[in-house]
């Protein structure tokens, strides 16, 4: 018998989601950039201080979240300020919780 988390297309599509979502944040860097902006919002330089990584390597994790939309920017002058985009994580929060309430049942 197939599991039901499988045979349902939603369900499926909410589990290759979700993997996504595991892979980006599965990174211990972006996983703490994550964490320094739960505070408040900060540019590059910033964030880049609580981190042991150079600057540019820095500012492609703060690509790769902000193209998977986990966070927002906003240009002030010269800098671009990051912050949580706490919607869209929310969302992943709550297809992560949905995966594993379906793998408890």
């Amino acid at each position: 018998m197939k599991p039901r988390c499988c045979t349902n297309k939603k369900n499926s599509q909410d589990i290759r989601k979700t993997a996504e979502f595991l892979k980006i944040i599965t990174e211990e860097n972006r996983l703490k950039i994550l964490c320094i902006l739960q505070e408040e919002e900060l540019c590059v330089l910033d964030i880049w201080q609580y981190l042991t990584l150079p600057q540019n390597l820095t500012s492609h994790h703060l690509k790769v979240l902000k193209d998977f939309n986990l966070i927002a920017s906003r240009k002030a002058g010269l800098r671009v300020f990051y912050s949580i985009n706490k919607k869209v994580l929310n969302r992943y929060s709550k297809l992560l919780n949905k995966f594993l309430n379906l793998c408890g049942e």
